[in-house]
């Protein structure tokens, strides 16, 4: 039997934050988990017409207009494609996926976030965006099918390829229990040790000064990643 893990990528009009955010394309690639091995006939993209406009400072990123989705079926129309078109997924995977989790209707299926686990598996790699990654780690992409950037479907081809190197380091159990949590930081680029051009990392600062991440964490008003980070490395200082 043939085990899948869907890897999927969506662009959007904006970001969760924003009013009433929607998809406005969306990607995917499955892995055989048994093979460890891109189903390159598995692709899917389509793109997905929105209710209302899209953003000019979302075009700036991916470059889709109105007249490109004009006659595109709504997202609505087509999670089912998306989800069993290829036969159900034992996994999701996405980078950075609390984005996605956002969008994507409640399925029941464990995700997997590629980001949280590289900062895990590769916590003094230079970037870990997805493009980032892709050129540090020297992925065997195809550019035809991985560019252009910041699209779905290549998008979640690099993440595809992302996924099965870390598959050389955790099994998809591990990554999705890693997903569960925030995304573990270790070097600290904010505050007055950015200030100060000390390269700071919470595990030194947990023994050095560990009242300042225990001001972070308490009573900052700083993202969930930093304040876990905070917490994992002076839990892991007191052990």
């Amino acid at each position: 039997m043939t085990v899948l893990a869907r890897v999927i990528d969506y662009e959007t009009t904006g970001t969760p934050e924003d009013a009433d955010p929607e998809v406005i394309e969306m990607g995917s690639y499955d892995v055989n988990l048994t093979s460890r091995l891109l189903v390159h006939q598995s692709a899917f993209q389509s793109l997905c017409r929105p209710r209302g406009p899209i953003p000019a400072v979302t075009k700036a990123v991916h470059h889709i207009w109105e007249e490109d989705v004009q006659h595109a079926p709504p997202a609505r129309d087509l999670w089912d494609r998306l989800l069993t078109g290829n036969g159900e997924p034992a996994w999701l995977v996405a980078h950075n996926a609390k984005f996605e989790q956002f969008f994507t209707p409640p399925w029941g299926i464990p995700w997997i976030d590629t980001y949280k686990v590289a900062r895990i598996v590769w916590p003094d790699a230079p970037t870990h965006s997805n493009q980032g990654l892709r050129y540090w780690l020297e992925l065997p992409c195809d550019r035809k099918l991985s560019e252009p950037a910041h699209r779905a479907l290549p998008d979640a081809y690099v993440t595809a390829h992302l996924f099965i190197r870390l598959l050389d380091h955790k099994t998809p159990e591990e990554m999705a229990k890693i997903s569960e949590y925030p995304a573990l930081l270790k070097t600290m680029k904010f505050g007055k040790y950015r200030r100060n051009g000390v390269d700071m990392t919470f595990e030194r600062c947990a023994h050095e000064d560990p009242s300042y991440l225990t001001w972070i964490m308490n009573e900052s008003d700083m993202d969930e990643d930093t304040k876990f980070s905070c917490h994992y490395w002076l839990q892991k200082r007191d052990k």
